[in-house]
């Protein structure tokens, strides 16, 4: 691996499974990242069979941390009870085992989402905010993450919090694959963001909001159109944030 990495980040999503040297003195990858196809039978041999041809594939030696960010709640020591993305043979699975053992060494798992905003925190459109921050990742569903003065509140799920007037779950209603799915402008769409967002300020009265995911290098197109009080910003590492954040995670965890 390249010597200007410290550690090594791999973001596991439905549909692609990402990886990278990271740079952690400037919150960048350090070669470009490889992406593999996450299988149709997405097992967790299958899943972890992939996360271990990554590291091959960028020959990361055994002294580098390596921090992994997955779609589901984590809590060491403990196994899944509910998984969205992937197959459901997850449930009951202690993800760190399942990865450590695949790859032949420790490694460190985080909330991708949890991922993202720790990212954001360090490097991105939250550094040095004070207070608390929520940040969104914006996909194919809503991920959250809430930090308080630098330090993350893991596994928060704010992306299924039930909406008033019987709009039901968030995620459901002003997901970005809803706007694509409901071919909605990026105008009504932001009207459904308002409704999220604002539930958002209303019980948590946040000092900044950070929209992630793809959609937040058009940034331009919806978030002026956010009526909230609080301010709200685009992420500056877009859907690069995973796996930095995990990369970075891993650190704290290894130190």
């Amino acid at each position: 691996m390249i010597k200007t990495a410290q550690a090594f980040g791999v973001d596991i999503g439905g549909s692609g499974i990402k990886a990278a040297p990271v740079d952690l003195t400037k919150g960048e990858f350090a070669e470009p990242r490889l992406k593999i196809a996450t299988p149709s039978e997405s097992t967790p041999q299958a899943v972890a069979d992939i996360v271990r041809q990554e590291l091959e594939h960028f020959e990361v030696s055994s002294e580098i941390p390596v921090g992994i960010a997955f779609p589901a709640p984590i809590k060491p020591g403990k196994t899944l009870d509910f998984m969205a993305n992937l197959d459901k043979s997850w449930i009951g699975v202690d993800v760190t085992e399942i990865f450590s053992q695949a790859c032949g060494r420790p490694v460190t798992v985080v909330n991708d989402a949890d991922a993202a905003g720790i990212a954001e925190q360090h490097f991105g459109a939250a550094q040095g905010q004070e207070g608390l921050v929520i940040a969104t990742t914006q996909g194919t569903g809503i991920g959250t993450a809430l930090i308080y003065n630098g330090v993350l509140i893991p596994n928060t799920e704010l992306g299924h919090i039930e909406l008033p007037d019987g709009k039901g779950d968030a995620e459901k209603y002003a997901a970005s694959s809803v706007r694509d799915k409901e071919d909605m402008s990026y105008k009504k769409w932001a009207k459904r963001l308002t409704k999220y967002y604002g539930l958002l300020e209303k019980y948590f009265n946040p000092d900044l909001f950070v929209v992630g995911g793809g959609v937040s290098r058009v940034s331009e197109k919806f978030l002026p159109y956010i009526d909230i009080k609080t301010p709200i910003v685009a992420a500056k590492l877009h859907n690069d944030a995973g796996i930095i954040g995990a990369a970075y995670y891993a650190t704290t965890k290894t130190a």
